[in-house]
């Protein structure tokens, strides 16, 4: 079930809720097959027998991306096929967004990321579409390209700039600027929402039917 903008959170139910907003062109970090990937680090070690790179002060960046990390530990340099793992102020930065957490677990596939495996104290992303900013946070993030969608586990907070959303399990779609609430139903977890009044928005003024009106009537001007 999808709502609209003003529906966000209100309407949300206790389970296997989802709240929608505009779909957009939100495709998350990912990397251009056909842009050259450029990789820069301090002290280094290359250990080719054992097929083991790890690179201190890393980043890898590419168009709009970058990968930036205290250490980069690689299985190679072939993003067609290589493994990753980034530990340390980890941080993925994209056009419309970006990732933090302690650590990140990353898997390259014909020069793509194929999935990423994010951990954190916690780990967080925000992502920005139309006039606002989403935030998120979990123990544990895992962003899926195939479907463009991270999901949050454990300890999961979600705010659409406005109102949030906290439960077990948070799954945010980039493209479609999508969440389901604990989809997998598990136990007695349950969402809470928090609906904060908007500011900026005037009061109404409450309409008076002058008949009925104690107020005195101005006087005419003599």
């Amino acid at each position: 079930m999808a709502f609209s903008r003003a529906s966000l959170l209100p309407l949300l139910c206790l389970c296997g809720a989802a709240l929608a907003a505009p779909a957009g062109d939100a495709r998350g970090p990912q990397i251009d097959r056909d842009q050259p990937i450029q990789l820069e680090a301090g002290p280094s070690d290359f250990d080719y027998k054992n097929n083991r790179l790890v690179f201190h002060a890393v980043k890898i960046s590419q168009g709009g991306l970058a990968i930036e990390a205290d250490e980069g530990v690689a299985t190679g340099l072939d993003f067609k096929s290589s493994q990753w793992q980034f530990t340390g102020h980890v941080r993925i930065a994209v056009p419309d967004g970006a990732l933090q957490a302690d650590e990140a677990r990353i898997a390259f596939v014909d020069n793509l990321i194929g999935s990423a495996d994010i951990t954190g104290s916690p780990a967080s992303f925000e992502h920005k579409h139309d006039a606002s900013i989403a935030r998120g946070r979990a123990t544990h993030i895992n962003y899926t390209p195939a479907t463009g969608t991270l999901r949050l586990v454990d300890s999961a907070w979600l705010s659409d700039g406005n109102n949030e959303i906290s439960g077990q399990t948070l799954v945010y779609n980039l493209r479609e600027q999508r969440v389901l609430a604990n989809p997998d139903e598990q136990g007695s977890d349950r969402i809470r929402i928090t609906i904060n009044p908007r500011k900026g928005e005037p009061k109404a003024e409450p309409k008076v039917d002058p008949k009925t009106d104690p107020r005195p009537a101005p006087k005419a001007p003599p």
